[in-house]
């Protein structure tokens, strides 16, 4: 996210550039530095390296710089693989080697859950895969730019809202990191050129789809490019001319998008504008260890909440009695029954429910669960906490996109409803970027 007007704090100009040793890294990862006693915040810093860096705006008593030059590398520092790579706003740690990323990431985590006097029983071992090509859904701007002569397509660039110029992306899963030349000419011969804002990338296990972003009818002409494209790289093609509700595939009889679980034999079908987990290996590893860590037996009720489209519930269902999912999508709930039909399971379903309401309402409410999943968005499920204990649920497995409210859950768990912290631990589902996924264990005492 930019910066508002209120945070953007004054430019510097012309401001000599300073040295000093790099004392820690904070949570947005930038490096630490004190220099007669100024706090500069270094981009691309690690610690323990000495550095010069270039001082560019000062905010609330800080100064804000980035690396002008390393004089004492960290051990840790490593070779960016993206040349876009300090110009894109993507990835933000490539400079680190990914085992240390990891390590970061766990110590984050640990900080906040001390910060907060949350005490646990064991450390989970981390969730990892390969750094590279691991991103299979993504949002890429697109932009004719004439001063450099062709069509920008890529993200956006770090701390700005032009498109920066990518040649390629390592991180993105399949052909796709590799289709931006592609694209970018594309774009530049269609009719509607100034109309297509964006293309949102989507890779499955049978194939890959692109979705534009059309703000003006494709000419008959510009079908045709799209239909060659489509063709000439092995890619589903959809239009996209308003809300999600418009999204049209180029051909009717394209096949549906899937991922799979193999550990559960499971099939999960899905639109190119679904929610997905964003990175396959991790996303398997986590169902995974969630139901290990839920000890589902066979006669075992089990509630999942904030269940999308049944990523966690289906597999539940090869190893519980009976699961039920509750989420406030309507179209993935939907998604959701269908996939529990396409898999054989008749002992999950799915009601939709508002989980953020003050007063929360529903039929499982009503029930009776001795396992619960929770995976709820970045905000946490706070509105819902209170209302574990009278469900019966010994046994929580939470889910988190946000080690902030992970932890703020988890101090309400601990604290006033009876659950213990039994285990606890990250999963890296963004290598390069500043993301912590958490998974925790709660018992109740």
């Amino acid at each position: 996210m930019l910066p508002g007007k209120a945070e953007m704090g004054r430019r510097l100009r012309h401001q000599a550039p300073v040295s000093g040793k790099i004392r820690s890294l904070r949570n947005d990862g930038r490096g630490r530095m004190l220099v007669e006693g100024a706090e500069y915040l270094v981009e691309d810093a690690l610690p323990g390296e000495e550095v010069i860096a270039e001082p560019f705006r000062k905010s609330r008593g800080r100064v804000e710089a980035r690396v002008q030059s390393v004089l004492v590398p960290s051990a840790d520092r490593v070779t960016p693989r993206c040349e876009a790579y300090g110009d894109c706003g993507g990835c933000r740690l490539q400079h680190m080697d990914a085992t240390a990323q990891l390590a970061w990431k766990q110590d984050l985590l640990l900080d906040d859950l001390g910060a907060k006097a949350v005490s646990f029983g064991r450390l989970l071992e981390p969730i990892t895969s390969s750094p590279w090509n691991y991103r299979r859904r993504a949002r890429l701007g697109v932009k004719s730019v004439p001063a450099k002569g062709r069509v920008l397509v890529g993200f956006r660039e770090r701390g700005a809202p032009y498109i920066c110029d990518c040649r390629r992306c390592e991180i993105l899963d399949g052909p796709t990191g590799g289709l931006f030349e592609s694209l970018s000419e594309l774009v530049g011969r269609l009719t509607i050129c100034a109309a297509v804002p964006q293309v949102e990338v989507a890779q499955a296990d049978n194939g890959t789809a692109l979705v534009f972003r059309v703000l003006e009818p494709p000419s008959s002409q510009d079908l045709v490019e799209f239909e060659k494209f489509a063709r000439d790289q092995a890619v589903q093609v959809f239009l996209q001319s308003g809300g999600l509700e418009t999204v049209t595939p180029l051909h009717m009889d394209q096949p549906g998008l899937f991922y799979r679980l193999p550990d559960f034999d499971l099939e999960m079908e899905f639109r190119p504008t679904d929610f997905v987990q964003v990175n396959a290996q991790v996303n398997r590893a986590m169902v995974a260890r969630a139901i290990e860590l839920l000890e589902c037996r066979a006669n075992s009720r089990v509630l999942d909440l904030f269940c999308g489209m049944g990523n966690f519930s289906l597999a539940l269902g090869r190893r519980a009695g009976q699961v039920t999912g509750v989420d406030s999508d309507l179209a993935l709930i939907e998604r959701a029954g269908l996939n529990a039909q396409r898999n054989g399971l008749d002992n999950v379903s799915f009601e939709q429910g508002d989980l953020y309401q003050e007063a929360v309402a529903g039929d499982w409410l009503k029930g009776k669960f001795d396992r619960v999943l929770l995976d709820p968005p970045r905000a946490g499920a706070a509105q819902i906490l209170e209302h574990l204990p009278a469900l019966g649920a010994g046994r929580l497995v939470y889910v988190s996109c946000g080690p902030e409210s992970f932890v703020q859950d988890a101090a309400v768990l601990t604290g006033r409803l009876g659950y213990r912290l039994e285990a606890v631990g990250v999963m890296d589902m963004f290598p390069h970027t500043l993301h912590v996924e958490t998974m925790g264990l709660f018992v109740m005492e």
